[in-house]
C-alpha cells in the first residue's frame, strides 16, 4: 500500500477499510497522519473545538469484579474502600452547580449491597439540585448489574433510570471489545458482545452515549482495529454515540502494569487519535481525555483530529488511582486558553453536544 494513494482516498471522504486503518497504525511518519486527521476534523467541525463544565462523582469504589487493569476498585472491608450516601452526593452536584456545571457525570463500582432504588434516587437527588444538571451516568456494565438487581429487562431498567433523570451514558467498560484481549483484562466483566448489545439498546431508548478504547496494555494494533470496526458498524445501525474517547492505560496499582506497551506513549498517544478521527467516519466527534493524557498532549492533539476536551472534570478518581498525574480540574480559562493557543475556536457545550450559553 502507497500513502500518497490512501491518503487521496481520504481526502475524497471514502471510508477506509481495516486493513487501511492498520496501515496507519504501522505508518512511521506521525505528522503525515496527523495531517490528514486534521484535514478530516476540519472538514467535520471547522475550527471548533468543544469543552464542557462538568463535575465527576465517583459514588463508590465497591465492585464485586476485579479487573486487572483497575487501581480503583475495593471490596468494602477494605481501607480505601468508601460510598457516597445521598446527602454528599446532593453536596457535591450543588457544588458543581455553583461552579457552574451542566453536566455530572456517574460512573463507580458494581456495589454488592446498594439496592437498585439506591442508583434511582441518586439520579433524583442530581435533578433535585437543578433541572438543568444533565445527569451522564452508569456505563453499559453498570447497566447490566443494575438490571440483574431490579429483576428488569435492560429496555425496562432503562426506562426506569430515564424517568429518574438520566440524560446519556459515558462509554466505560468497552475496554478492548475482542474477547481474548478481555479475558486478559477483565474475565469477570460482561462481553464485548454483551456491551455492545447493552449500547445498542441505550440507543433504541432514545439515550445517547459515549464509547471508549482502552489502549496500550496487552492488545495489538489489529485488536484496537477491530474495536473500532465493532463500533463504526453499530454507529452506522443506531447513529447513538456521541464521541469516541481513545484511554490511554495506566500502570500504576494494578496487576498489568508490568505489562504496558513500549509503544505507548505520546507518539502512539496522538497517532491513535488521529487514526481515530480517520476511520469513525460516523463518528461527529472525537475527545482527548486530558485526565489520562495530561494537559499537554491533548492540546497538541488539536492538530491531530481531536474537537473535544472533555471538561474541567474535577475530582476524578478512576485515573488518578492508577498513576495519572493530571490535575484533578481544569479551570473554564485553562481550558479557553489551551484551545485558544493551539489556533482553534473554543466552544463551551452541554451534556449533548449543543452548543452551551455561557453562565
Amino acid at each position: 500500500m502507497i500513502f500518497a494513494e490512501l491518503a487521496d482516498k481520504i481526502r475524497t471522504g471514502q471510508r477506509i477499510t481495516d486493513d487501511e486503518a492498520l496501515f496507519l497504525f504501522e505508518y512511521p511518519n506521525l505528522l503525515e497522519i496527523g495531517e490528514l486527521a486534521s484535514f478530516v476534523n476540519e472538514r467535520v467541525n471547522g475550527k471548533r473545538v468543544f469543552f464542557n463544565v462538568n463535575r465527576h462523582i465517583n459514588y463508590s469504589n465497591v465492585c464485586v469484579n476485579r479487573c486487572r487493569f483497575c487501581a480503583f476498585s475495593r471490596t468494602s472491608d477494605e481501607a480505601g474502600a468508601y460510598t457516597y450516601d445521598l446527602s454528599e452526593i446532593r453536596r457535591r452536584a450543588e457544588e458543581a452547580l455553583a461552579q457552574g456545571a451542566t453536566e455530572i457525570h456517574i460512573v463507580g463500582g458494581l456495589h454488592p449491597d446498594l439496592p437498585f432504588g439506591f442508583y434511582l434516587d441518586m439520579l433524583r437527588t442530581v435533578k433535585e439540585v437543578s433541572p438543568n444538571l444533565h445527569a451522564k451516568a452508569f456505563t453499559a456494565v453498570e447497566i447490566d448489574y443494575l438490571a440483574g438487581l431490579a429483576g428488569l429487562s435492560i429496555a425496562d431498567t432503562l426506562q426506569e433510570l430515564k424517568a429518574a433523570g438520566l440524560g446519556s451514558l459515558p462509554g466505560g467498560g468497552a475496554e478492548i471489545l475482542k474477547k481474548e484481549v478481555r479475558d486478559q483484562l477483565c474475565p469477570e466483566k460482561i462481553s464485548g458482545e454483551r456491551w455492545l448489545e447493552i449500547m445498542a439498546q441505550v440507543h433504541a431508548a432514545g439515550l445517547k452515549s459515549n464509547a471508549t478504547m482502552l489502549y496500550g496494555h496487552v492488545e495489538t494494533f489489529a485488536d484496537r482495529v477491530d474495536h473500532m470496526r465493532r463500533l463504526r458498524d453499530l454507529q452506522d445501525r443506531t447513529g447513538g454515540f456521541q464521541v469516541f474517547i481513545p484511554l490511554s492505560f495506566q500502570k500504576e496499582n494494578n496487576p498489568l502494569g508490568h505489562l504496558k506497551s513500549p509503544l505507548s506513549g505520546g507518539v502512539d498517544d496522538l497517532k491513535t487519535l488521529a487514526v481515530a478521527r480517520i476511520y469513525l467516519d460516523n463518528f461527529a466527534n472525537i475527545k482527548a481525555y486530558w485526565v489520562m493524557l495530561g494537559e499537554k498532549i491533548a492540546q497538541v492533539s488539536l492538530a491531530f483530529g481531536v474537537n473535544d476536551l472533555d471538561g474541567t472534570v474535577v475530582e476524578e478518581k478512576i485515573g488518578h488511582e492508577a498513576g495519572s498525574d493530571s490535575a484533578q480540574a481544569l479551570t473554564i480559562l485553562e481550558l479557553e486558553e489551551a484551545i485558544c493557543a493551539s489556533g482553534f475556536t473554543p466552544v463551551r457545550r452541554d451534556g449533548l453536544f449543543r452548543e452551551a450559553l455561557h453562565v
